[in-house]
């Protein structure tokens, strides 16, 4: 199976401390590839090849105080 690219629109993003905790919570999935976060266009991608932890990814970074969603 190759890899997918997701990108997520995350919230509340304002500084680089921010970003840089989006980018922590991501490399803590076991799975996630390729991490990158871009604090300007409040955005977050990664690879993966389960589908499943698209949604854990999205629930880690919402836990953390910054909504994410795949819009």
């Amino acid at each position: 199976m190759a890899d997918q690219t997701i990108t997520l629109t995350v919230e509340n993003m304002s500084c680089g401390h921010c970003s840089g905790m989006v980018q922590k919570t991501l490399e803590a999935i076991s799975g996630l590839s390729d991490i990158s976060v871009d604090l300007g266009a409040k955005k977050a991608k990664f690879s993966t090849q389960d589908p499943g932890l698209v949604a854990q990814a999205i629930e880690a970074v919402t836990t953390a105080g910054y909504p994410a969603s795949l819009k």
